[in-house]
């Protein structure tokens, strides 16, 4: 309970005496914290870096004044509601006993709805099963929504109430078999203090996706047929009118439907994302001919995220993106106005908006860099000073900054430009020095300038570690993307072994002390170049990899449009067989150490464990040529402390063994 107490004094600070809560935990305001010289740098431990975030993903209530987060309690998970501006018995830490939890949301200043899941066996086989609960403020009631009436996906939230009601749309399915009617999800009104519910719009045929406006009338649905790989888009103006099929598109001729990312007060207007100009821009959006207008927005180079509404709902305050570093662009001249104070505050950090009441008056923001975990600080607008909450990691809060960061670019063997993280060792030359690649999961996904206890952890061990962002990676554009199609452990393959022969061009890497690492994808990547590539890698370190493609497809044949998820992993990679480690065992030419958690729900732990037995098969010797460890209590998003402990316990002593710094 020692974090719990930690996240209590700083918000208990914030309510009690104004002069301390403008400080840092370090006792610096932000400005001076980040203007002051760097400290001598302390002596770390291992502990430090697989210590979870004390609070992550805060996010407030409508009127500013509570918040919902998860918080690390005893190395474990667990959401926590607190009152910002009150004393020390309004802390409630919810425990999920084995479900996860997966998302959290207020519905008004009394409620939040939380999306929780987990496996379950149905009809002889594992099943993911989700749900949504809601919480009352104080914890002392819950329901667990359309509990006894919802089949295996029930927790997809459309519409939260803008009037403070305690109302939200719940698109959820009745039944697990594709020949009912309820297989296809129905849309309910539910009253989150009561659990009651209604149904407004009822199951359609190959519709499982639902859209509603600002205002809580379905507007859209999503319809795709599986079998035939058409998809359809449904529409209605208004709740009085029927739905009509508005737009389809056959996926096996690469057509694409236009989905609105939000409805304008305008009946007839929305905002949507197209790639016409080759990467993900925000458009106006004319409902009525289905025709993009005007551009609203664009990053050149790199796709666009999320959009942030304002609190009407009905329209944009600012849409977040990715280049080298995250950012948001703010059309709320308000916010923006600011965010330029923040960044001017806070000097060669980073400010973050990552949460604000309804009102936009009342903020959460997080203050960090690369080489600094940071911290999470609550900004009344009115008062105009920054007041502490809490620190991303406290091992690590109000002492020296750890390793540089950077983005570097650098020429794949075919001239494609790609950009990769580089993470150095602070206080030693850059100069051929043993590195670790990294390689990031996904695939569809990418690296950039932020915090990562795995980087800053071999940085400190005294490697240089780079991250790229090998073709298929996500962010760059639709041309980036497709490069990588065909070409999982190809040429995607050949972007890694690309960047440490550029890292060894420039001097950075010593090129006979080179190991690469990685979970998913990237430890599928560090298995692939054990077998493909040893010689270019002293070792190679999975967590939670696929060495089985083929294995991978047959159990995603459970899930909702698998047929889809078959096409699109024959384009990343035709022949399975031959791009599958497994079927390699025998020209693995490198040590590798495979980890895994027994409870992985993204990928099977049979991937990394029967990647073990066929090692053995082939007279590797365990120990000397392979290590295998299996955490029986571990998922894939090392979500208990005790599981990234033992991960970064393990991965130092093979590299001591194999490639020490």
């Amino acid at each position: 309970m020692k974090i719990v107490a930690g996240l209590l004094a700083g918000i208990a600070a914030i309510g009690c005496e104004a002069a301390i809560a403008q400080t840092s935990p370090d006792g610096a305001t932000p400005q001076a914290a980040a203007s002051a010289a760097p400290a001598a740098a302390p002596q770390w431990k291992l502990e430090d870096f697989a210590a979870l975030p004390l609070m992550d993903a805060p996010i407030l209530s409508p009127d500013g004044l509570h918040l919902a987060t998860r918080v690390a309690v005893d190395g474990v998970q667990k959401l926590v509601i607190a009152d910002i501006a009150e004393g020390p018995n309004r802390i409630r830490t919810l425990g999920l006993g084995e479900n996860d939890l997966n998302w959290w949301r207020w519905v008004n200043d009394e409620w939040l709805i939380v999306g929780v899941g987990a496996e379950a066996t149905v009809e002889g086989m594992p099943w993911y099963i989700s749900r949504v609960a809601s919480v009352n403020r104080d914890g002392a009631k819950s329901y667990l929504l359309a509990k006894n009436v919802a089949a295996q996906n029930a927790d997809d939230v459309i519409w939260v109430a803008q009037d403070g009601s305690p109302r939200i749309l719940l698109s959820y399915q009745t039944s697990i078999y594709s020949n009912m009617k309820g297989f296809w999800p129905q849309v309910d009104e539910v009253d989150v203090t009561t659990g009651r519910m209604r149904t407004i719009v009822a199951s359609h045929d190959y519709v499982h996706g639902w859209y509603a406006d600002a205002a809580g009338v379905v507007r859209m649905g999503v319809g795709y047929v599986d079998s035939s790989r058409t998809a359809k888009l449904l529409y209605r103006p208004d709740s009085k009118t029927a739905f009509r099929v508005v737009d389809r598109a056959d996926r096996k001729r690469d057509e694409s439907l236009i989905v609105p990312q939000l409805f304008s007060a305008d009946p007839t207007r929305a905002i949507a994302y197209d790639d016409r100009d080759g990467a993900d821009d925000l458009y106006e959006f004319n409902l009525q001919t289905l025709e993009l207008g005007n551009k609203i927005f664009s990053m050149p180079g790199f796709d666009l995220g999320g959009i942030i509404p304002d609190s009407s709902g009905s329209a944009l305050a600012g849409v977040r993106y990715i280049a080298d570093a995250p950012g948001v662009h703010w059309f709320d001249a308000n916010i923006a106005k600011i965010q330029a104070d923040l960044d001017k505050a806070v000097g060669d950090r980073r400010a973050r908006i990552v949460s604000s009441s309804r009102d936009k008056q009342r903020l959460i923001v997080l203050v960090d860099r690369p080489d600094l975990p940071g911290a999470y600080y609550y900004y009344d607008t009115s008062g105009g000073v920054m007041n502490f909450l809490s620190a991303v990691n406290g091992r690590f809060r109000g002492k020296a900054r750890l390793s540089p960061v950077k983005t570097i670019r650098y020429k794949a063997r075919d001239g494609l430009e790609i950009a990769a993280v580089l993470t150095l060792p602070s206080g030693r030359d850059a100069q051929k020095l043993p590195m670790i690649l990294l390689p990031h999961g996904g695939p569809f996904a990418r690296d950039y300038e932020s915090w990562d206890w795995w980087a800053q952890f071999l940085a400190w061990r005294g490697y240089a570690v780079l991250q790229p962002n090998y073709r298929g990676s996500s962010g760059y554009g639709t041309a980036f993307a497709e490069k990588g199609e065909g070409q999982w452990g190809l040429a995607m393959q050949d972007d890694l072994d690309d960047a440490v022969d550029w890292a060894v061009a420039q001097g950075i890497a010593d090129a006979g002390r080179v190991c690469i690492a990685g979970a998913s994808y990237g430890g599928y990547a560090a298995m692939r170049a054990a077998q493909r590539n040893g010689d270019k890698y002293r070792c190679a370190i999975s967590y939670a990899g696929v060495s089985d493609l083929a294995a991978m497809m047959r159990y995603d044949r459970r899930f909702l449009n698998s047929g889809t998820r078959r096409d699109w992993m024959k384009e990343q990679a035709p022949d399975f067989a031959a791009v599958s480690p497994i079927n390699f065992a025998a020209q693995f030419s490198t040590p590798i150490l495979l980890m895994h958690g027994k409870k992985d729900r993204r990928v099977r732990v049979d991937q990394s464990r029967k990647m073990a037995e066929k090692l053995k098969a082939a007279g590797k010797a365990e120990g000397r040529d392979y290590i295998y460890v299996e955490q029986p209590e571990a998922d894939h998003h090392f979500s208990r402390e005790a599981d990234r402990l033992e991960f970064l316990q393990r991965m130092d002593a093979f590299l001591k063994d194999h490639n020490p710094a």
